[in-house]
């Protein structure tokens, strides 16, 4: 993510009031300074939100907290804004360190397995929420709010408000983890080119159907072929851009739903059950019994083979050459150069870079050149299933964190996603989580400038973006599998088939021995017996499931566009 220039508003103001400066002036100064109208609350709201966190704050005052997040631009101005002015209110002296999303990882994983205290709270994504679920080793947060955390849970907090709420809620219905910013993976093409008259009657001409935002792959497909090659402004572009490198980050790739948008596992929102968008399968106690269709899982199913099978495909025939050979940062900015016609999966954290004043894809007035929409579908896919990932950075609480620590972290945290802070943040880092910032009238007149982003999110089509749900068990321990298999077919070592079926092995290999440790009690994996793709995909029938799907004769089906803005209109 690329660096966002940050105000010096908040430091200034430390330096001014001093850290044992705990009142009112400091709260009024930075409110100032730093959030104005940008909120969801009128001043005499935030004035008396201010006042609370306060109030509630004096236990501690003085005492040294450590948090940590991956760096991104919201928490870039979490760490360098907002920490310092909770600091200057509260008199908790606040130390937010950003470091990778690994090392996030690694931190907390070391905290699980040792039991000390590295963090006093994490940002970690809510795909660890059946990891949290399981291990039992995060407080979980509705218990905490109603008793240890009673008196420093903001009465104004609104959980409900909250629009990620379902992905940090575990089966038994208690929230793990907060939401602090969320962003979706999107389809991104050049609204410019889709409507330019000679390239809509030449598409027409050889396709037979509109140029338009494609529903499915097919049309996707086509699409891709059509731009490739094409010379636009003087240039040859290319209709698709992705990477391939074999990295950490070609798993997040794959994990981050690219199975389900071609359809694989089950209908199901957030996620797909029996079966989740990573192939695992869980039983009617949500213990996984297994991830090869052998077990009833689907990571090795036709519809998984088929989702690598067209990523490499594309990949190869219609992306820029230097695209096989890059890292998902290093990808991430080419669309903004200009070049590409359409990417199925772009991550709308680089909106921020999508926006900026002289790129190629920007007008002189500031408009984007590009919308984003929703993602296309590929054949296996059913109306009712998951259609792509949503981030969801979340702030989680250790039990091994002391009481007292763990309650001025829990303050920094509602702080910096309270109604008073989050409509400023989100224009930041364009992060949604909450719908009374979505609502908000600045986000109205903003919309034209993000393409798309604000009429997505305050659609009922959100709803089929999540992150990675409760049927992974550990998700440290399985998400690094999923790199080292899919590098295997994306370096052609391997093929589509033999990479899936490698990947659901080592995943069931995990899930064995988490079952023989007992370590996540009954609700831990259970491995269920081997049986054939048949067997159980006329099992999954006869009980009103889909999933393992049997392989389509035909997977290119009939191509299907949308004209975007009708389907902006459908949305309102």
């Amino acid at each position: 993510m690329r660096k966002h220039l940050l105000t010096t508003t908040a430091a200034m103001l430390l330096a001014m009031t001093g850290a044992a400066f705990a009142d009112m002036e400091a709260a009024k100064k930075f409110l100032d300074a730093e959030v104005g109208d940008m909120s969801a609350l009128d001043r005499a709201g935030q004035e008396a939100e201010m006042q609370w966190f306060i109030d509630a704050a004096k236990p501690f005052a003085g005492m040294e907290i450590k948090v940590v997040s991956e760096t991104i631009t919201t928490h870039e101005y979490e760490s360098k804004v907002l920490a310092p002015a909770f600091t200057a209110i509260t008199g908790i002296k606040i130390t937010h360190d950003l470091i990778g999303e690994g090392d996030v990882v690694e931190k907390l994983q070391t905290q699980m397995q040792s039991g000390e205290n590295i963090y006093d709270a994490y940002i970690n994504d809510s795909d660890l929420i059946g990891t949290h679920w399981r291990y039992q080793q995060v407080r979980n947060l509705t218990d905490w709010m109603a008793n240890e955390g009673k008196d420093v849970t903001n009465p104004g907090l609104d959980i409900e408000d909250f629009i990620g709420k379902s992905f940090t809620t575990a089966p038994d219905g208690k929230l793990y983890q907060l939401p602090t910013q969320q962003f979706a993976n999107l389809y991104f093409f050049r609204y410019d080119w889709f409507n330019d008259e000679k390239n809509k009657a030449d598409f027409k001409e050889k396709y037979g159907y509109d140029l338009g935002v494609p529903v499915n792959w097919s049309a996707y497909e086509d699409i891709a072929e059509f731009f490739t090659g094409r010379e636009i402004d003087g240039k040859k572009v290319f209709g698709h851009m992705d990477y391939g490198k074999k990295d950490p980050s070609l798993g997040w790739r794959f994990t981050d739903a690219w199975l389900s948008m071609a359809g694989n596992g089950d209908k199901g929102i957030p996620n797909g059950l029996p079966v989740d968008e990573w192939g695992i399968k869980v039983d009617e106690n949500s213990r996984p019994v297994g991830s090869c269709v052998a077990r009833g899982g689907d990571t090795n199913g036709p519809a998984s083979v088929y989702a690598i099978e067209k990523y490499l495909e594309w990949m190869k025939k219609y992306a820029p050459p230097a695209a096989q050979g890059m890292t998902f940062s290093e990808s991430g900015p080419v669309p903004s150069q200009g070049e590409i016609a359409q990417q199925m999966f772009t991550y709308t954290a680089f909106t921020a870079d999508f926006v900026k004043e002289g790129l190629p894809v920007v007008n002189e007035d500031g408009t984007p050149k590009w919308r984003f929409a929703p993602s296309p579908h590929g054949v296996y896919w059913k109306d009712g299933m998951k259609l792509g990932y949503q981030d969801a950075g979340s702030w989680t609480l250790m039990k091994s964190t002391p009481e007292d620590r763990a309650k001025a972290a829990w303050l920094y945290a509602q702080f910096v996603t309270s109604k008073t802070i989050d409509v400023k943040k989100s224009h930041v880092g364009l992060t949604f989580i909450r719908q009374s910032t979505l609502d908000h009238q600045s986000f109205t007149e903003r919309a034209p400038k993000l393409g798309g982003l604000v009429e997505f999110y305050r659609s009922p089509a959100r709803l089929q973006w999540s992150p990675t749900g409760t049927n992974v068990p550990d998700y440290p321990k399985l998400a690094q599998l999923w790199w080292q298999a899919i590098g295997d077919a994306s370096s052609g070592a391997k093929t589509a088939q033999e990479a899936m079926d490698s990947l659901c092995a080592e995943q069931e290999k995990v899930l064995e021995r988490l079952e023989r440790a007992g370590v996540q009690g009954d609700i831990g994996p259970k491995l269920a017996e081997e049986k054939t793709l048949e067997e159980w995909n006329a099992d999954a029938v006869a009980k009103g499931n889909i999933a393992p799907q049997l392989k389509i004769e035909n997977e290119k089906e009939q191509p299907m566009t949308v004209n975007y803005d009708e389907l902006v209109k459908s949305w309102q």
